[in-house]
């Protein structure tokens, strides 16, 4: 028996007929010929199994092979063809396809012996079969070790994996910032900012219980600071407000699918628009790819909404897509105008067109209580712009309240992405944000409302010089309070325009470095101040 089980082909030439089938099993040792013609054939078809020699449509009686091929079909189903119908007989083969095919047909063989059909198989076959055994020794032990090396890997990546249901992944952004050009804005001297240096790191649990829905956890540290230039234009993304080395939980979030068609969000702390709807921008990457400024990551109107809560989104057929979403600034407060309900809060309704791989468009309405934008003029953030102006003066000694006048505002935009090519992508959005006060603050300040614009349009250029590479060039002019019935909150009187240009040059899979420069005309909206260049050179470390 065991001489037996060592043995199974006809001769070499059914063998050079028959292994075709088993190409899969060669672990990368195929002829480049092979390659050419596996191109050929459609990666979701297989090689089909074969009854009859006859359904080989480039197999005739009167080739020299026809008989070894008829009796691989008939008396052993060891065969395969092409899933047009052909066999393609005179293709080339490596002997480790040869030897991958014999160790396929000794199992065929053992199944008949198992099957009590062992008088199928001849003496002269199995004398045949011994010979071809003998000579394709080495080719065999060689597979053998192959899959002994892989079954010891495998077994060593089980014993030290960090967990069956969570991965662990990290991002390191390191940045180099400074204002290269401008004098003074808004009596800051810009000139006194120097070069700095700062990091963002991020380590992140990525844990999955089902396989389709996913636990998201990560912890940051983040000291890079946005150059002080009297403005809030120009802000960097992947900057904070307080830069610190301290670790804190930065997002925690659970993700799954309520059915087919909807997807359902719930989270914890620190979610932002883009965590419950598609920004509709290429160049949003969280700060760490894309754009290097805020303005140019997204329609600054995203940002009325931070916090924790609950996002739902439905698809409607392939291209169409509703978003609502409430994220509480600060609902774990139990104090006066805070928690969940009475603080401030952002409600997105977003429905998604997406009629093509190439095009999207994004219609979106937010309602937010005691929310900014974040960025543009002072003026278009008037809680901040309020708090400042309302100070008390500097001889006025202690530690005073600060002053906080409550704003509810509603927001509206239109973000468009549209691929002119797979390496041209034409963006851009209008934002419309209408803010009014909901307190005098005990007189001190006149009820009253704000209309706020802001708008762009990006050119972006993917592979650009190297695939993985992205290119973007963002004009546009950042929020801009262009009408005011509250007096003590003028309209912005002039037009400051942001010029964003970047280059992010993958050097490998893992590095990514990307310099850039945002240039900010007439800054705060004030044709007074002196245009202000900002540079950067930001390197992302991905793991």
């Amino acid at each position: 028996m065991t001489k037996f089980w060592k043995t199974l082909l006809v001769s070499p030439a059914v063998f050079g007929t028959m292994l075709v089938m088993s190409a899969s099993a060669i672990a990368g040792e195929t002829l480049s010929n092979f390659d050419k013609e596996a191109e050929k054939i459609p990666q979701n078809k297989t090689m089909a199994q074969v009854t009859s020699v006859s359904q080989l449509s480039d197999v005739q009686p009167t080739d020299w092979a026809f008989q070894a091929l008829q009796s691989l079909v008939e008396r052993y189903g060891c065969i395969a063809g092409y899933p047009n119908g052909t066999y393609r007989g005179n293709r080339a083969m490596t002997r480790y396809e040869f030897a991958a095919g014999l160790n396929a047909c000794l199992n065929r063989v053992n199944e008949l012996i198992a099957t009590a059909t062992a008088d199928l198989v001849t003496k002269q076959d199995l004398a045949t079969l011994q010979r071809l055994q003998e000579e394709f020794t080495a080719e065999l032990a060689t597979l053998r070790g192959r899959v002994d090396v892989l079954e010891a890997r495998s077994a060593e990546l089980e014993a030290n994996q960090f967990s069956t249901t969570t991965k662990l992944q990290g991002q390191v952004v390191a940045a180099i910032t400074d204002v290269l050009g401008g004098d003074r804005v808004n009596d800051v001297d810009v000139k006194d900012n120097n070069t700095t240096f700062g990091v963002r790191a991020r380590v992140e649990f990525v844990t999955s219980f089902t396989g389709e829905d996913e636990l998201f956890t990560r912890i940051q540290a983040n000291n890079i600071l946005s150059p002080d230039i009297g403005t809030s234009e120009g802000n960097l993304y992947f900057a904070e407000e307080d830069g610190s080395t301290d670790a804190f939980i930065d997002a925690l979030y659970y993700r799954f699918p309520l059915t087919e068609s909807t997807e359902v969000i719930a989270i914890a702390n620190a979610g932002a628009a883009d965590d419950v709807t598609d920004t509709v921008n290429i160049f949003d990457g969280d700060g760490a790819f894309g754009a290097l400024s805020s303005f140019g990551t997204r329609n600054p109107i995203y940002y009325n909404m931070d916090g924790a809560g609950l996002g739902v989104t439905q698809q409607f057929g392939d291209a169409l897509s509703l978003s609502l979403a409430y994220l509480a600034n600060s609902p774990n407060d139990p104090s006066e105008d805070n928690g969940l309900l009475n603080g401030p809060y952002g409600a997105l309704a977003q429905l998604t067109f997406k009629p093509s791989d190439r095009f999207t468009i994004g219609l979106t309405y937010i309602n937010a209580y005691n929310q900014e934008l974040g960025t543009g003029s002072l003026r278009a953030n008037p809680i901040s712009f309020l708090q400042s102006e309302l100070a008390p003066p500097p001889e006025v000694t202690g530690e005073p309240d600060p002053v906080i006048v409550p704003f509810a505002s509603n927001s509206y935009g239109i973000q468009a992405s549209l691929g002119l090519s797979e390496k041209f992508v034409l963006g851009g959005w209008v934002g419309y944000t209408n803010a009014r006060n909901l307190s005098t603050e005990g007189g001190r300040v006149d009820r009253g409302e704000l209309e706020i614009w802001n708008w762009a349009v990006s050119l972006g250029f993917p592979d650009l010089g190297k695939e993985g590479n992205l290119a973007g060039i963002i004009f546009g002019m950042e929020p801009k309070v262009t009408g005011s019935s509250i007096n003590e909150i003028s309209r912005d009187r002039d037009t400051s325009y942001h010029v964003e240009a970047f280059y992010q040059y993958k050097v490998t899979d893992n590095i990514t470095i990307t310099p850039g420069v945002i240039w900010l005309t007439a800054p705060d909206h004030n044709n007074d101040n002196d245009d202000v260049v900002i540079g950067a050179v930001r390197t992302t470390l991905s793991f």
